[in-house]
């Protein structure tokens, strides 16, 4: 396939593949950012094969790893083999966003940075990396194992993440064959004349639409006035019909597109430089594609709500959070969109195998802030999709989605995953091809395309949630999904593995 959220999962970790750009992946490269001599005994530094060893071995245990139940040693190699960052969550339980600045904070973070300073033998300014204005962590370059001893027997710390780290993710199984892709193509599909039909004015509605009654919703909700954000890789600058030259296009009409970018493109974690609202990927186009997508003039597929506005954030370079400044994008611009009175719902088809702090804790601030949050419970080849649902869809505050063929049978798609945090399912393969998924624009004007996995899913509930808050613009939250939930197939009998099942549109929107 090849639109996926989790492109290569082996137990759990990522492999991601490394280009010239990608130079700091090499530990030694990364090592020199630090003054070797503030080091221990580097005997007690694990390499990056005995961290991964350690980690692979606690997914094969216990099926999920998380950083604050590593040990001083572990979190401390890893800090140091990423570069020597690590992100401090600090306040006491359930604090993860303040407003305004704060006295106790200001103390609080102040001596953080004392307790870090002392230990490295560095100043302050020399420690600290980056200061959220509104999330209560920030980012830090340590050097010793005992900053993190000191830290880890230190109230009002909620985590620390080695958020560098994520370069050195290695396959668990040698003998695998491919290597992870990101999510990312360019590529354009001719569609199956049985896999999309033509409704007026001349737009395709793709053959999952029908799994789901969307073209019967569509005579009481378009989505009209609800706006929608996406968190992804941004939206091609070639695809008018996602732009606003043709987001107008046929029968949408009266709605708007905004583009942002919360991105960082370099290899070097100091640095600043945005890059911008424009996709570089093509995952971030499609997925926009399949919520939003007019209803349009031009034989292309059109999306569930077709005249819902659209908010689209670059906050990654792919699929995969495994970067530094893919995780403080995705966590810039969940705060940018929960702090939009106008956007309703957040749909993430992106994500990582265990909990990443800032994105975490930014999830809850626009949890807090009333939006409806969509994540995608994860993607990866069919021999490695045992592992569950994947985070940020793991988090109480987000609803999973996972795809599934149309067998009617409730079997997931070949590379997606499944588990007791999924919600709703979208049947987005045939069965038995998984070369034929569901249609969406392509990156570039005049392409169509085929996109699976648990990431179209997503998006498709997203725009499914649209068209019920559109019907029902003075609802909240909770009404929504209520709804959601009532609609679909396996309701009031919630299953283990695929939630309350495939939604009924038309029934949601009545």
């Amino acid at each position: 396939m090849k639109k996926i959220i989790i492109s290569v999962i082996y137990c759990g970790l990522l492999f991601v593949s490394c280009s010239q750009e990608d130079f700091e992946n090499d530990p030694q490269t990364s090592n020199e950012i630090l003054d070797q001599s503030d080091l221990l005994n580097a005997q007690e530094l694990l390499s990056i094969q005995e961290i991964n060893d350690i980690i692979a071995n606690e997914f094969k245990q216990n099926g999920s790893f998380d950083w604050q139940g590593a040990s001083d040693q572990l979190l401390w190699s890893a800090a140091v083999q990423g570069g020597g960052l690590l992100t401090i969550g600090y306040g006491g339980e359930g604090e993860f966003a303040r407003e305004g600045r704060s006295a106790e904070y200001d103390d609080l973070k102040a001596s953080l940075l004392n307790i870090i300073s002392s230990q490295d033998n560095r100043t302050a300014t020399d420690v600290l990396v980056y200061e959220d204005e509104v999330l209560n962590y920030m980012d830090v370059q340590i050097t010793s194992l005992s900053s993190i001893k000191t830290l880890r027997a230190t109230d009002n710390i909620r985590y620390l993440d080695p958020s560098g780290y994520s370069f050195y993710q290695q396959p668990i199984d040698q003998t695998a064959q491919s290597r992870s892709s990101k999510g990312c193509s360019f590529d354009a599909s001719v569609l199956n004349s049985a896999d999309s039909r033509v409704i007026s004015p001349n737009a395709l509605v793709s053959w999952n639409f029908d799994e789901h009654n969307i073209e019967q919703a569509w005579s009481l909700s378009t989505g009209a006035g609800v706006t929608v954000g996406v968190i992804d890789t941004g939206l091609s600058p070639d695809q008018s019909k996602l732009n606003t030259s043709g987001i107008n296009d046929g029968d949408s009409n009266g709605r708007s597109v905004e583009k942002y970018g919360t991105y960082i493109d370099s290899a070097w974690w100091w640095s600043n430089n945005l890059d911008g609202p424009n996709d570089r990927c093509g995952h971030g186009t499609n997925m926009a594609s399949a919520i939003a997508a007019p209803r349009n003039d031009d034989f292309q597929p059109v999306g569930v709500a077709y005249n819902c506005n659209l908010v689209s954030y670059r906050g990654t370079a792919d699929v995969v959070l495994d970067d530094y400044h893919e995780r403080k994008g995705v966590s810039n611009a969940l705060k940018a969109l929960a702090n939009r009175s106008d956007v309703k719902i957040i749909s993430m088809s992106i994500g990582y195998p265990w909990s990443i702090g800032n994105v975490k804790d930014a999830v809850k601030y626009a949890y807090s802030k009333g939006k409806l949050i969509f994540a995608a419970g994860g993607t990866s080849t069919s021999a490695t999709n045992w592992y569950g649902v994947i985070f940020p869809a793991s988090m109480d505050e987000a609803v999973a989605v996972t795809g599934i063929t149309d067998n009617g049978q409730y079997d997931r798609c070949d590379v997606c995953h499944s588990g007791s945090k999924i919600e709703f399912t979208i049947v987005m393969q045939r069965d038995g091809d998984d070369n034929r998924t569901g249609a969406v624009l392509g990156y570039n004007d005049g392409d169509n395309d085929y996109v699976g996995g648990s990431s179209v899913a997503t998006a498709t509930t997203a725009g499914i949630a649209a068209l019920v808050w559109s019907r029902y613009p003075g609802w909240s939250r909770s009404q929504v999904l209520n709804r959601l939930r009532q609609s679909s197939d396996l309701y009031p009998n919630k299953d283990g593995s695929y939630g309350w099942g495939n939604i009924d549109a038309f029934q949601a929107v009545q």
